[in-house]
């Protein structure tokens, strides 16, 4: 049980436990993060970590790719000195951001969460109220609106004859004094549209999230590919709770977090779990609620037992304590990218308010069943937690990318099949574009209703040129698609243009796909007997251009157990 940080004082140091992955006790120094806010972590973030564990794993990550090597080699992402510290995805580097956040906006109803917009750009009169303008000012980009004074129109009035000088009005256009920054964050319109009507506590827990762009002007040397940018897009929430439903939705948070970095195939030792507690200087509100803040967030973490965690004293938010997941790219550096942070004092700042029975009990955390006290009825602050699962979708793709250098599973990657034709005769091309057509779950070419919403496309290519087949294996190979199927006359022997007797020789290319024994798993799965025991033995190893042949309604079916099992 954890001390009450009312009655502890702060520590320079706290020496751990071990982690879940075996590394031995030591010390973690205090860190303070250069920005105040913790969304957007320090270049220089923490790395104290030492001894043999931390060298091995440092080592063993800088045998990868740096994901901007990646993403300019595969046409995933470009940059132009136009505008610094923004990327420009390239379509198949659109496909994988597109597949994330489809990812969380599919878990987003088990979670309980509803997607809303908010404007990108609000007066400086908000950015005050919620304290950013004078914490995070710097870190902000300003707007200017239109201050240019416009000449004196002249217009006729409603029932005038044209050319009549004493029957026009005279209008000059206002000018606009106001000051506007960018968004750097979505919680002050989220608070708004919290504000929109009243609330009561059956309303609560309320739960918004949003993709929206947001922008933050960071320092032109602090700027590196995708981890450090100025425009960015995050899986934003945030949920408006009772007091007394803190722990519990904290723990949903964590439950969130590690389900999408196991589907994510990430180990739980890749990540680090840090619990960061009130700023030396510059932090809204008081030390004691800070202190209850903290004592929550504590508990939390205390009850996720299977969660090794660290704390980082003095690197809350300004506006509360925070609990940060962090990641290591290939140089052994670590990165920010979920977060759950607790904030007591937005709700304040902003007059956020819910009608509550026994509100004096209600604003301790505590609830009665007792119809005399519950007679009362009155208003109460809700507590709002800001939460992120990947954080920032650039940071966390350069991340996804050096993980396993540049290996894309077969749901999240942009060349996911590709069909290489033995010869660029017609008997053999004509049924290849036919199975591509099959296997891509592409419309009739006659078909004119619209498709459902829902109806999954996949992406099949075709190489029907005149280059031989080994040529085209390496091409195939080097573009990094996961499927390589090829079709030659072999393939059509006693089935003709049948789809149904049609075959391929196909190929998991072993340097784009991922998870190769579960990949071999689920082809023995659709094909018992097959070669798959053999091939997924040594498919993990050096040797590579191994194949099985599969049917086309095999191989369909394993295209759909692919998407469908995240691998």
């Amino acid at each position: 049980m954890r001390p009450s940080l009312l009655l502890r004082p702060l520590q320079k140091t706290r020496t751990l436990g071990p982690f879940s992955v075996g590394l031995p006790n030591r010390t973690v120094e205090r860190t303070y993060c250069e920005c105040p806010c913790s969304a957007s972590p320090a270049p220089s973030s923490t790395t104290a970590l030492q001894g043999k564990g931390a060298t091995s794993q440092q080592g063993k990550t800088e045998k990868g790719e740096d994901h901007r090597t990646i993403g300019t080699a595969q046409h995933f992402f470009t940059s132009d000195s136009s505008s610094p510290g923004t990327p420009f995805f390239h379509p198949d580097g659109t496909h994988i951001f597109q597949k994330l956040t489809a990812f969380i906006r599919a878990q987003y109803p088990d979670y309980g969460f509803r997607e809303v917009l908010t404007p990108t750009i609000y007066k400086d009169t908000l950015w005050k109220q919620s304290g950013h303008w004078d914490n995070y000012r710097d870190d902000m980009f300003a707007v200017t609106g239109n201050t240019t004074k416009k000449p004196t129109e002249t217009v006729p009035r409603r029932g005038s004859i044209n050319g009549d000088v004493k029957s026009q009005q005279i209008i000059q256009e206002e000018i606009d004094l106001d000051n506007y920054a960018l968004k750097p964050m979505n919680c002050p319109g989220h608070c708004l549209l919290y504000k929109s009507k009243r609330r009561s506590y059956r309303d609560l827990p309320l739960r918004y999230a949003e993709f929206s762009p947001l922008h933050r002007n960071e320092i032109s040397g602090a700027l590196s590919g995708l981890t450090r940018v100025r425009r960015f897009h995050q899986d934003d929430g945030h949920i408006f709770c009772r007091p007394s439903q803190i722990k519990e939705e904290v723990l949903k948070s964590l439950q969130f977090v590690r389900m999408v970095y196991e589907t994510l195939h990430f180990c739980i030792s890749d990540l680090r779990f840090f619990l960061s507690t009130r700023p030396k200087s510059g932090f809204i509100g008081t030390e004691r609620e800070w202190a209850i803040a903290e004592d929550q967030l504590w508990a939390a973490l205390d009850s996720e037992n299977q969660t090794s965690w660290t704390t980082k004293e003095g690197d809350g938010a300004f506006y509360g304590p925070k609990i940060d997941i962090a990641l290591r790219d290939k140089m052994g550096k670590e990165h920010q990218t979920a977060t759950i942070q607790l904030d007591f004092q937005l709700p304040q700042r902003f007059g956020l308010e819910y009608e509550a029975p026994a509100p004096e009990l209600e604003a301790q955390g505590l609830t009665t069943d007792d119809p005399e006290l519950r007679k009362s009825k009155g208003l109460v602050a809700p507590v709002m937690i800001h939460r992120a699962v990947l954080g920032s979708l650039e940071r966390f793709i350069a991340l996804l990318l050096e993980h396993d250098s540049g290996k894309l599973p077969f749901w999240l990657s942009p060349r996911q099949v590709i069909i290489l034709t033995v010869t660029n005769r017609d008997h053999i091309i004509d049924p290849a574009k036919n199975a591509q057509r099959s296997l891509s779950n592409a419309p009739d070419k006659h078909m004119s209703e619209p498709r459902q919403l829902d109806h999954p496309r996949y992406i099949v290519d075709l190489d029907d040129g005149p280059e031989s087949i080994a040529q085209k294996i390496v091409t195939a190979r080097k573009n990094k698609y996961n499927l390589i199927c090829v079709m030659g006359e072999r393939n059509l022997e006693g089935g003709g243009r049948d789809s149904q007797h049609m075959t391929f020789d196909v190929e998991v290319n072993r340097d784009s796909q991922p998870n190769m024994v579960k990949t071999w798993d689920t082809i023995e799965s659709i094909r018992p007997g097959s070669q798959a025991p053999r091939q997924k033995d040594r498919g993990v190893g050096r040797n590579s251009g191994l194949s099985v042949r599969l049917k086309v309604w095999e191989l369909k079916k394993l295209i759909e157990s692919l998407s469908g099992k995240y691998l």
